[in-house]
């Protein structure tokens, strides 16, 4: 079985759908990390150094590589990311091994058993 990381940077308000977006499309699970920051093509402005932005969460999918783009794509949709500039990003790596999975693989081999 091979695997895509999957990581979506979104507004924090946001989390809770995202993650039940990903799991309807397959994904078993995730790892958040709270309070990411980045800037975009125009930064955000400041008062007295602060940003007066939206906080985000980076949300780390481990997935199975065939059910990878659909995951992604629901995440994106959930998030709106095409409809609002600044809303987040995704994307997907490959993950060139991987240990302690075996109770997600158990579950995922129903699932993708005819493509493998």
């Amino acid at each position: 079985m091979h695997f895509k990381l999957i990581i979506a940077l979104v507004d924090d308000a946001k989390t809770a759908s995202i993650m039940d977006a990903a799991r309807r499309a397959g994904a078993t699970g995730a790892t958040i990390v709270g309070d990411a920051r980045g800037e975009g093509l125009k930064p955000k402005k400041t008062f007295f150094g602060l940003t007066m932005e939206a906080s985000r969460d980076m949300l780390l999918f481990i997935v199975e590589e065939h059910l990878s783009r659909r995951i992604l794509e629901c995440i994106a949709d959930e998030a709106g990311f095409e409809d609002r500039p600044g809303s987040g990003v995704a994307f997907q790596i490959d993950v060139e091994d991987a240990v302690g999975l075996t109770s997600q693989i158990s579950c995922l081999l129903s699932e993708v058993e005819d493509e493998l």
